[in-house]
């Protein structure tokens, strides 16, 4: 079907699209923060109820968590294209920076904000209308079959996805997947990464004392606070090479393809570097990267510091020698890096330089994934994209961040592409979050071009 076929589509979607963004915002306003188990249970009860109003036949899976809904609209091919999305979202905190209440969606300047307006909520709605629009079009009937599963923990790292993927994977047998985001980049175009980190989040704790001491007896006590700042200068030098034993052993460095990739996006937008400067207000950038150094410094794995406690963080002072100290780690891996592996790897180096007493706990972990440049349906989303947006989208071969596509990569063998509702400033994960309603349009437009042309690739 050439671009000019999808009239009817496209005016199916501007006719309905004020309903759709209605459908978004009651979505938006029930809480689903996995991270504080608030709103779980009523928010898949929601979208169920919500895909089953579509047409869907939909049905939740209980897990070791939260609840994983699985529906399905048959179509005409024996192909099945798998829709995957998370109806958890991000703690609101701190709310008194935003502009307005998170959980009372509000328009305004031809925006929705609310906390999941674009991650991930936005995109489940903008899936369910693109079947809306393509169906009207087709007499009532799909090119293809479609598959939802939609979780609610990809916000907490998807502890049980991988697992209910093999536990069911004869049910969700597909043949390829469109990815929970997507969106454009700063010049209007849209972005398609094809691969992602994996990610290891500890917890580091150190006990030294029963309960906290006067600080007159630090020269007799032992203060957690400093063991665990001197377990953690171990782990990551000044020149930011992460120094345990083994760690870069299966690193996999990027291919002539991803380099020439990469290179290209750092010709695209050659103020990259000053966009993130006047961002979040660096001076300068880890291992004094340039332009085209930043983007090609995503094949890096990396050893962050989340946050640390201990001691006394009040007003003024109180002079003590903290008995507890506790500091939160993530990893992020590239691609062939295992993050057990790493895991198992973490400890020993801790307990080789001499600090067994340090405690650790694994919070989560997701493996890294990657595509095929070449495969069809990345084709197919590079060839709809350009038809929508009317320019080149950018070709990411990995970004910075972790989700749990490698549980579908590796247990179904489908690939996994991206297409949707965000653009560079979405605020996610951060007070404001929103989506712009155009955007919201053209991403139902890309996700009905992408339904119509795989029943046939």
């Amino acid at each position: 079907m050439a671009d000019a076929g999808f009239d009817r589509v496209d005016a199916y979607i501007d006719a309905h699209l004020e309903h759709y963004v209605d459908e978004l915002s009651q979505l938006c306003a029930q809480p689903s923060v996995s991270a504080q188990d608030w709103g779980m249970g009523e928010c898949a009860d929601l979208v169920a109820d919500l895909l089953r109003r579509h047409g869907a036949e939909a049905e939740q899976f209980e897990t070791g968590g939260n609840p994983i809904v699985v529906a399905r609209i048959g179509g005409r091919s024996d192909r099945t294209l798998l829709f995957y999305n998370h109806y958890d979202v991000q703690p609101a905190d701190p709310f008194d920076l935003w502009t307005h209440p998170p959980f009372e969606p509000t328009v305004r300047d031809g925006k929705l904000f609310a906390r999941g307006a674009r991650d991930d909520k936005g995109e489940i709605i903008a899936r369910i209308a693109a079947v809306d629009a393509l169906a009207d079009s087709c007499g009532g009937q799909l090119p293809c079959s479609v598959l939802f599963v939609i979780e609610g923990e990809e916000e907490i790292s998807s502890p049980h996805i991988a697992a209910f993927v093999q536990d069911h994977a004869d049910m969700l047998r597909c043949d390829g997947a469109v990815w929970e985001e997507g969106g454009i980049a700063r010049d209007g175009n849209p972005v398609l990464p094809l691969g992602v980190r994996g990610i290891l989040e500890v917890e580091l704790m150190v006990r030294t004392l029963s309960r906290d001491a006067h600080s007159g007896t630090a020269h007799l006590l032992p203060s957690a606070a400093w063991r665990l700042v001197w377990a953690l200068s171990t782990l990551k030098g000044p020149d930011e090479r992460i120094r345990i034993p083994g760690f870069y052993e299966y690193a996999l460095a990027p291919s002539e393809q991803d380099l020439a990739l990469l290179d290209g996006l750092a010709e695209r937008n050659p103020q990259f570097a000053e966009q993130l400067r006047r961002l979040y207000g660096n001076r300068g950038f880890v291992a004094g990267h340039d332009n085209r150094d930043l983007q090609r410094s995503v094949f890096t794995p990396t050893c962050s510091i989340d946050g640390m406690g201990s001691g006394y963080q009040g007003q003024g002072s109180k002079t003590i020698v903290p008995s507890t100290a506790m500091a939160k780690l993530d990893f992020r891996l590239v691609p062939d890096q295992d993050p057990h592996e790493i895991y198992g790897k973490l400890r020993r180096h801790l307990d080789d330089q001499g600090f067994q007493d340090v405690e650790m706990r694994m919070l989560g972990w997701m493996r890294p994934a990657r595509m095929d440049p070449d495969d069809p349906l990345v084709r197919l989303t590079v060839r709809t994209g350009r038809e929508v947006y009317g320019g080149e989208p950018s070709i990411v071969p990995l970004i910075g961040g972790s989700s749990p596509a490698y549980a579908f990569a590796e247990t179904l063998g489908t690939p996994v592409v991206t297409a949707g509702v965000g653009y560079w400033d979405n605020c996610d994960h951060a007070p404001d979050e929103h989506v712009r309603i155009a955007d919201l349009r053209n991403g139902i437009r890309h996700i009905a071009r992408i339904l119509a042309g795989f029943g046939s690739i």
